[in-house]
């Protein structure tokens, strides 16, 4: 199965908010066919229509399923409840979605194995109600749970051992980098687990990755992350992913060399 290259729309969430339709269809026009929908449950319906509007399918989406509330992409947590996982579920059909992914858990949950245990029960439980609505559940991870480590086990890859095989891994290869991880060799190791990667690059300076958003992320193929490595290593891959937290310059122009280095060296 060929592996699609994707846009997570988290990337243009102020062009998005200023104009959903004119947005989606300048990513069509920068040759996607399929994006990834973040923050999707209170707007599913028109965002269905806007995504049918500009040509472009959602196989996959970001929705909190093993948080009680909302969490900032910087990792702290909120008081905002999130929906509940039927909520999401039924959106996600809306959108016409195979797999819901969480984006992240607190870091102040990865402290211990009996913390990451209870994240496990969490996914575990969503992924059987997500089964009754045909749609996996996936984990997608930032630096802190590759940071964290027991007995010389990175915390992602102690999750992954306590995972129900119906969960699956969005592994982002940024993150993992930024962890101090190596992609390649850790998508080695999790296998098939893996179904979909952030194909996100970065040079990895560190004068500049301290703050979130971090500012060192630059177009795929142009940083330090060996991302067509790390995508070669996942034999279960289906979606290559590109993602920027924040980027100075044409973000439009950046997300389309991305999609273009993908499908030239990424694709199989």
């Amino acid at each position: 199965m060929p592996v699609q290259t994707s846009i997570q729309l988290f990337t243009l969430r102020d062009e998005l908010d200023a104009d959903l339709d004119g947005t989606l269809a300048a990513v069509s026009a920068r040759g996607f066919s399929v994006v990834e929908p973040y923050d999707f449950v209170h707007r599913a319906e028109p965002l269905a229509a806007a995504l049918a509007a500009a040509g472009l399918a959602a196989p996959s989406g970001h929705a909190f399923l093993a948080s009680e509330s909302f969490v900032n992409p910087d990792g702290s947590g909120t008081s905002i409840p999130v929906p509940a996982p039927a909520e999401v579920f039924a959106a996600a059909r809306t959108l016409g979605m195979g797999i819901v992914v969480d984006p992240y858990t607190e870091p102040a949950r990865w402290e211990s194995v009996a913390q990451i245990e209870e994240t496990a029960r969490l996914l575990n439980a969503a992924a059987e109600i997500g089964e009754d609505w045909g749609i996996r559940v996936g984990y997608h991870n930032h630096a802190h749970e590759l940071e964290a480590t027991f007995d010389g086990v990175t915390g992602l890859e102690v999750l992954a051992g306590l995972l129900d095989e119906r969960v699956v891994l969005e592994v982002d290869l940024y993150w993992v980098a930024r962890g101090g991880v190596d992609p390649v060799a850790l998508l080695e190791r999790l296998g098939r687990r893996v179904v979909a990667v952030h194909a996100k690059d970065g040079t990895l300076d560190p004068a500049l990755v301290d703050a979130y958003p971090p500012a060192d992320q630059v177009a795929a193929g142009e940083g330090a992350v060996p991302l067509v490595e790390a995508i070669a290593a996942a034999p279960a891959l289906e979606l290559a992913i590109v993602e920027f937290d924040h980027y100075e310059g044409d973000l439009l122009d950046a997300v389309e060399r991305s999609r273009v280095y993908l499908d030239e060296k990424a694709a199989r």
